[in-house]
């Protein structure tokens, strides 16, 4: 049975006056400083898209029946996911492994919180995803850094500096952020292997952020880290979310995956302590939205992943070609491209001057990611493409008069 696209990514939407973290000229104010509330948002990581049709049409349906209490997700949450999961990634995942939590930050805190002391050790690779370094902070802990290198133009982790990190016994944690962001690899199944064994070794326990392993470009393939053995499954917790796959971030609602039931129990009890219950908690209308995307969006998805691999193209044959020496990362997964400025001879300060005070762009600075982030920005590409050439051009234009 066919099915008539209801969908163009090429189309405008206006997201004034909607609260948009990514546009609202109050937030642009407070992250990018006065003067710049109008500056064109490739920032934080969500969508200009509108999201799939069959997600609203569930919440339509439910918002009808115009009584929202005190709600419990029905079956239909986790077995949405699970098929999903088989569908997408082959990987088969048991109903009584599922927990809940409002997102995939929370979920940090939360297992920071449980798994690790005040003065324990968190181990992050950067540059990566800075409100991991926030959480481990803000509660407590130190941050310790793996920093990914670069090797003949690609990223890769360093085994070497990861196992003599790890050996320290006040590492408790280490936060596998697969697919990467910023970077954008997706990791090998032999790369998640040697992660994974250097910290089984050493009896450090994995999160493995995986939400953005629906977002994998044409040609590469997403290995989710428990599946690969099942030592692995015994000692980590992975978390996921439809929220950056279809765009249902402000829903507030990710899934968190623990096979080990010893770890299971022992998140269900902190929960309780929380106030959030023993399954963890959940949003009305998030877990409906999931649990539609996961039913009823694929070939929305499947197109949106072709428009952000052409959007790349754009992006990287753009901006390499018009400033040379800039070099754009090749793009495995996430929607997330990241640059690297340095080789323009400008500093860092510089770079980003340029790119919001010239070309009136809003990005997400390089060293915000980490130290070693330095001298690279990160374009957050799913938005029309339109928007994205606009975008391009300023930049383009604004660091050509330095050059």
């Amino acid at each position: 049975m066919g099915f008539e696209k209801d969908w163009n990514f090429d189309k405008i939407i206006d997201r004034s006056n909607t609260g948009s973290m990514k546009w609202e000229p109050s937030v642009l104010r407070v992250k990018f400083g006065k003067g710049r509330e109008n500056l064109l948002p490739l920032w934080v990581a969500d969508m200009d898209f509108l999201s799939p049709t069959v997600v609203r049409q569930a919440m339509e349906e439910r918002l009808a029946h115009q009584i929202y209490g005190y709600t419990m997700i029905d079956a239909g949450y986790s077995e949405a996911l699970i098929s999903w999961y088989q569908r997408r990634h082959q990987w088969t995942i048991k109903k009584e492994w599922v927990l809940t939590s409002p997102g995939v930050v929370p979920a940090t805190n939360y297992l920071i919180q449980r798994f690790s002391s005040p003065g324990d050790k968190v181990l992050i690779q950067t540059p990566v995803y800075y409100p991991f370094a926030q959480s481990i902070v803000s509660n407590g802990r130190l941050v310790l850094e793996n920093p990914l290198k670069i090797v003949e133009g690609r990223y890769q982790m360093d085994f070497d500096d990861l196992a003599k990190k790890v050996a320290d016994p006040r590492v408790k944690l280490a936060v596998l952020c697969s697919p990467h962001n910023p970077v954008g690899r997706v990791w090998t199944r032999e790369e998640l292997e040697k992660f994974g064994n250097i910290c089984m070794e050493n009896h450090v326990l994995v999160f493995a952020d995986e939400i953005h392993c629906d977002l994998i470009m044409p040609g590469f393939k997403h290995i989710c880290f428990q599946d690969i053995s099942e030592k692995f499954a015994q000692h980590s917790i992975a978390v996921n979310a439809a929220s950056k796959t279809f765009n249902l971030a402000g829903l507030h609602q990710s899934s968190l995956i623990i096979p080990n039931v010893n770890l299971r129990n022992e998140f269900s009890i902190y929960n309780e302590t929380l106030g959030v219950g023993p399954r963890g908690s959940s949003t009305l209308f998030g877990a409906i939205a999931t649990a539609a995307a996961y039913n009823g969006a694929e070939p929305w998805l499947d197109d949106l992943l072709l428009y952000i691999k052409d959007n790349f193209i754009h992006l990287k044959t753009s901006l390499e070609a018009q400033l040379p020496g800039v070099k754009v990362f090749d793009l495995e997964g996430t929607y997330l491209a990241w640059a690297d400025f340095r080789s323009l001879g400008l500093s860092n300060q510089k770079n980003i001057q340029i790119i919001e005070e010239e070309a009136g762009v809003a990005l997400d600075h390089g060293d915000w990611f980490g130290e070693n982030g330095a001298g690279f920005e990160r374009f957050n590409i799913a938005c029309p493409r339109p928007l994205l050439k606009k975008a391009v051009t300023a930049v383009v234009a604004g660091f050509k008069k330095y050059l």
